[in-house]
């Protein structure tokens, strides 16, 4: 990417907010999450949400939360709705507009994956958010191809012969990137300031941009409201969660941690991870450790 981008502080920061009055749950990491990225892309833009929190919670007539075009897409279908809005926009000349989509883990990494797949497929002109809370938390808490390993969630329950969840989270930002994608990145809400300049990477490109952010649910991860941003941000230090942008061809970490924080207090802070016993937080940890091994080796630029 040559563009030259301002970057976002403090002094810079927009005022106007163009998602707000929602219904979501105190402390939601996922309206914290389109909150900070419509502080970047502004009122030019035209939003597509699917069938999941985000949208169950900002369009409750007659209190509509988002202060631009925004409209709910089925289920699978946000990136093929945002090709659609795409094509409209070129059709009717208009410019210096911003096409985005603001999609759930579920959503995005399991059943929209074919559609995000064809979407970049075709470099369609459109910046594509996955806010992730690690499960389908609107429906009812259910294990999705990102939640992490010892989740105890609906679908996947804690008892004496498992650990709750028994898979790793998909490789989502490394699935995206294999397709030659002009720019994606991984983010957290627990580092607004990365987020938002990671947006407005994403904003900048010609084609298909791809953000994929951390985003605490405190309802359906047992922790307290007042936290959701401090362990956004644990999740980083702890090393579960590395922060990072793909472009030019590369990989390159944003934020790598001189050392890694306690693991274990990261996840007993959470009502999905206190069954945890200690067997489950050393394999959790040994599975931290060899992701990390193995992106420093091959993500070396």
């Amino acid at each position: 990417m040559n563009k030259q981008i301002e970057k976002i502080n403090v002094h810079n920061m927009p005022d106007k907010e163009y998602f707000y009055g929602h219904k979501a749950c105190a402390g939601c990491g996922g309206s914290v999450a389109v909150r900070l990225a419509m502080k970047v892309l502004g009122e030019r833009s035209f939003g597509v949400l699917p069938a999941g929190c985000m949208a169950a919670v900002g369009f409750i007539y007659p209190q509509m939360a988002f202060n631009m075009n925004a409209m709910i897409s089925t289920f699978p279908g946000t990136a093929s709705m945002l090709s659609g809005v795409a094509a409209g926009a070129k059709a009717l000349g208009l410019k210096d507009v911003n096409i985005v989509g603001f999609a759930g883990d579920g959503g995005t990494a399991d059943i929209g994956l074919q559609a995000l797949s064809g979407a970049i497929d075709r470099n369609d002109n459109i910046v594509y958010i996955c806010y992730d809370n690690e499960a389908y938390m609107n429906t009812g808490i259910q294990k999705s191809g990102l939640t992490p390993y010892g989740t105890k969630t609906t679908t996947t329950p804690a008892g004496k012969n498992l650990p709750g969840s028994t898979r790793p989270k998909k490789r989502l930002f490394e699935i995206v990137a294999a397709h030659g994608i002009e720019y994606a990145a991984t983010a957290s809400i627990g580092y607004p300031q990365d987020f938002m300049n990671k947006v407005a990477k994403a904003k900048a490109c010609e084609g298909t941009s791809f953000v994929h952010v951390y985003a605490s649910c405190p309802t359906g991860w047992g922790s307290a409201t007042e936290t959701s941003i401090s362990i956004a941000k644990e999740a980083v230090d702890t090393g579960l969660w590395v922060l990072a942008e793909y472009e030019d061809g590369g990989f390159r970490i944003t934020r790598e941690p001189r050392s890694f924080s306690s693991i274990q207090d990261y996840l007993y802070q959470q009502g999905r991870f206190r069954h945890l016993s200690e067997k489950d937080i050393a394999e959790i940890t040994r599975q931290r450790d060899i992701q990390w091994l193995r992106i420093r080796r091959d993500w070396a630029r």
